[in-house]
């Protein structure tokens, strides 16, 4: 354990009384257990506004029931024209992750207005009806407008929960509202107020914090940022969008950190934890709150009446719409993505319907026209949103390209803007280590800067950033930014230093000190899952640092991650060791404070415990057997004089954590060393069309979180493959089988599947499957059959490869070895 001059206990009440967190009950333990909503409080929430309940009465008695049903149903911009806008009457429009105008999975200024006027032209076209509702456009600005070329990336959650200044919050949620309003959007789905509680979950760094109290002070600050003060001029005035508290609730407790999955928890524990966090926003007038796709004890929460109605309408007073997060309605039981009463039925007001949308508008319409849906409930549901959208004052809107500050790009970057950001990296920062204070740099040094973090700004800015996986981007889409290396070259090289930047870490080049940029990849949601929390080095080895330690030159290591990392062996191999989370597009904050420019100095403190073991991810304050390496609220400044002594190595797990062999594609990922490609080609990035074929993300049971394969040439081959062979005999012994799921969309039924060695091309084989027609359906091969048909096991390097015909079309997913629970070998239709 780390000494420190104050008990791990003080620190922790400590930051959370900072930042005005923790109330005097969470402190002193939760209440004794209740199982009811009578256990959460009223909350003082926002007065309705008695002229816009008259309006939404007036425009109630005008509306069909077919435009009532429009106006509870959101359809993803890729999925969704004007034209189905102004036939379905849809209430909302959303633009998913990757679903900008235009071949990119994000666009300019000029673009998305382009889109925006003309969904909302359609909207409030008369033809056919009484009165037309105006649509609202929503969108996920989670650190910043990322979707729009030339915008602020800001930190990430995790990091501006570490700034400890909630007044900083509060003006990067305005900023944040005014590039939204450059590309004509209306509402951002922000603030993600999680409390996670497990550090494995790939949504980690869209929490502020593991202290409720903590994010519940950051929520109310977004709300008030992004949508004004209620009942006051400045409410959702100009410059103002709409805010949607994110994703109710529980989403950062389900078991084993997994996205999407259950938390099992007490109804004190769902309440003190992660109920708490929504407080501040929800007394804020926050004026959309999202559904979560996760479960509590069992129950989905799209379908939770208890939860969404009795607990979040009516006790803690939420007057605004709840609306669904991307077809999470259909995790439902007894649910799919085209058909769902039952969360209608429990709260819900507006589903999430991305490519789903006019299936479920035709079944919700069925049920309300067969009384399975009351009227009283669909017209609730029309009244909050049209609440919100009176509010937002949206019938007397002009045109989004009309509206102050749509199309204004000199926002952008903006002095300010670009000041804020750079603001908000440097108080995100937190120093763990600093032994013999070897920080402040002198400018005017010879320094080596290794780590490919240093030239990245996509590696710095994580997921969510141009495109929702993030990571793919070269630097030149960020022209309204700075490399972390920029940042060091422009403070050093100023003062007649010098600057020597090596990726690799491989030139043993004299130099005065080594900064060290290097961490985690980006991903978003469940892509970013995983079984422990070891940081697994990818493009850069940090096991170089000690070539460079071995010349006593004095090694900084700035560590890029979405959430604390077990990292004894980097720590120990550093001098100095910075948790710069992820830090966005000013990576020049970082070289302020390394080289205490105009006297900056580390004010970050860690909003999430730092583990001693890569086992120990779920790791919070309130545990009984907390014994984190750093506590909450642990981090050094220039004052601090203590040396860190060295860290244990062993890291708790047998080995390092990696894709378990026999799974080669999931969620979304293909696992290395696999990779898909074309005639042993590898394909780099999605979407790919070339060579007979086409291939792009699809949905199966999450977003892209399966493949969809177009040919156009019968003579094409889709693989799976390894750039090695590997051992896969013990395997195909007849107890083993190659399963996906699968869906046929158009073209021949019957595909040939085959896997291969890398002996020869005499080493494959395939087989004939018939696929039906009749959805997802899962496929099993028994990998004896491969074996019996000569591939030679022991070399395997052709996990699976799919020819097709000229007008297939197949979704795959979930790509993987596993038990022939049927103890039979099964090779297909042969």
């Amino acid at each position: 354990m780390i000494k420190n001059s104050i008990t791990t206990s003080i620190i922790a009440i400590s930051s959370c009384l900072l930042l005005t967190a923790c109330n005097s009950e969470h402190l002193q333990g939760p209440p004794p257990a209740q199982q009811s909503a009578s256990i959460w409080p009223s909350l003082d929430t926002p007065k309705l506004n008695k002229e816009i309940e008259n309006q939404i009465d007036q425009i109630l008695s005008q509306l069909t029931v077919e435009q009532k049903v429009g106006q509870i149903i959101q359809g993803d911009s890729a999925s969704v024209t004007p034209e189905d806008v102004k036939k379905y009457r849809l209430g909302s429009v959303l633009s998913g992750g990757n679903s900008a105008p235009g071949p990119l999975p994000y666009a300019d200024a000029k673009s998305w207005l382009e889109a925006a006027d003309a969904y909302f032209q359609a909207s409030i076209d008369t033809e056919g009806v009484e009165i037309a509702i105006p649509i609202i456009w929503g969108i996920d600005a989670v650190h910043g407008h990322t979707n729009l070329a030339g915008s602020i990336a800001f930190p990430h959650n995790i990091g501006l929960g570490a700034a400890n200044n909630p007044e900083l919050i509060q003006e990067i949620a305005r900023v944040t509202a005014l590039e939204l309003k450059v590309s004509g959007h209306d509402w951002t789905f922000a603030p993600t107020l999680a409390v996670p509680q497990n550090d494995r979950w790939g949504r980690t760094y869209e929490g502020f914090s593991e202290e409720p109290g903590i994010v519940s002070e950051y929520g109310r600050r977004i709300a008030l940022g992004l949508q004004g003060f209620p009942q006051s001029s400045d409410f959702l005035s100009t410059g103002k969008v709409i805010s949607s508290a994110k994703h109710f609730i529980a989403d950062g407790g389900t078991e084993d950190g997994i996205d999407q999955g259950d938390t099992k928890a007490s109804a004190q524990e769902l309440r003190d934890i992660h109920g708490e966090a929504y407080f501040g926003a929800l007394e804020a007038g926050v004026m959309t709150v999202m559904a979560s796709y996760s479960a509590w004890n069992g129950d989905r929460m799209h379908g939770h009446k208890e939860l969404l109605t009795d607990v979040l309408k009516n006790t803690l007073n939420f007057k605004g719409f709840v609306v669904g997060d991307w077809n999470g309605h259909a995790l439902i039981p007894g649910c799919t993505a085209t058909d769902c009463p039952e969360a209608l039925l429990a709260g819900l007001d507006m589903y999430m319907a991305p490519e789903s949308w006019k299936g479920l508008y035709e079944s919700t319409l069925a049920h309300v026209q067969s009384g399975k849906i009351p009227m009283e409930r669909l017209d609730d549901a029309v009244r909050r949103i049209l609440r919100v959208k009176l509010s937002y004052n949206i019938f007397n809107k002009q045109l989004p390209s009309e509206r102050p500050y749509a199309g204004d790009t000199s926002l952008l970057g903006s002095d300010h803007h670009r000041a804020l950001a750079r603001q908000a990296v440097r108080e995100s920062l937190v120093l763990l280590k600093n032994n013999n204070n070897v920080l402040p740099l002198k400018k005017d040094l010879k320094v080596l800067v290794v780590g490919e973090g240093a030239d990245s700004i996509a590696k710095a800015a994580g997921g969510w950033t141009l495109s929702w996986q993030g990571g793919t981007h070269t630097n030149e889409e960020f022209p309204n930014s700075q490399t972390i290396l920029d940042g060091i070259k422009e403070l050093v090289e100023g003062e007649g230093g010098e600057v020597i930047y090596d990726p690799d870490g491989t030139s043993l080049i004299e130099a005065d000190a080594v900064i060290a940029v290097y961490g985690e990849d980006p991903y978003a949601e469940f892509q970013g899952d995983r079984s422990n929390v070891d940081f697994v080095p990818t493009n850069f080895s940090p096991e170089k640092l000690g070539n460079y330690k071995k010349t006593n030159t004095p090694i900084i290591s700035v560590f890029l991650s979405g959430r604390p990392l077990w990292t004894n062996p980097e720590i120990n191999l550093s001098d100095a060791f910075v948790a710069a989370w992820l830090p966005g597009t000013e990576g020049g904050g970082i070289a302020d404070v390394l080289f205490a420019e105009d006297g900056a100095d580390f004010k970050g403190k860690l909003s999430f415990s730092w583990p001693k073991f890569a086992t120990q991810a779920k790791l919070n304050r309130h545990d009984t057997d907390y014994d984190p390496l750093f506590p909450i609220g642990y981090g050094l400044n220039y004052s601090d004089k203590e040396n860190l002594p060295k860290l244990e190595e062993d890291s708790g797990i047998d080995s390092l954590e990696t894709a378990p062999k026999g799974i080669f594609f999931s969620k979304g990922i293909v696992h290395a060393p696999w990779s898909f490609r074309i005639s042993k080609t590898p394909i780099e990035n999605l979407p790919f069309e070339r060579d007979g074929i086409k291939i792009k993300a699809s949905d199966h049971k999450s977003q892209e979180d399966s493949i969809k394969l177009e040919w156009t040439d019968s003579e094409t081959i889709f693989s799976i493959q390894s750039g090695y062979p590997i051992d896969f005999s013990r395997e195909s012994n007849g107890a083993m089988e190659l399963a996906f799921e699968a869906k046929l969309n158009s073209g021949e039924p019957t595909i040939f599947v085959g896997s291969g060695c890398q002996d020869s091309e005499a080493c494959e084989a395939s087989l004939p499957l018939t696929l039906s027609n009749d959805g997802w359906q899962s496929y099993r091969v028994s990998l004896r059959c491969f074996a019996d048909k000569g591939v030679n096991m022991e070399s395997l390097n052709t996990a699976l490869s799919i020819r097709g015909t000229n007008g297939n079309i197949i979704d795959l997913s979930n790509v993987r070895i596993e038990s022939d629970t049927d103890a039979k070998a099964d090779c297909g239709d042969s």
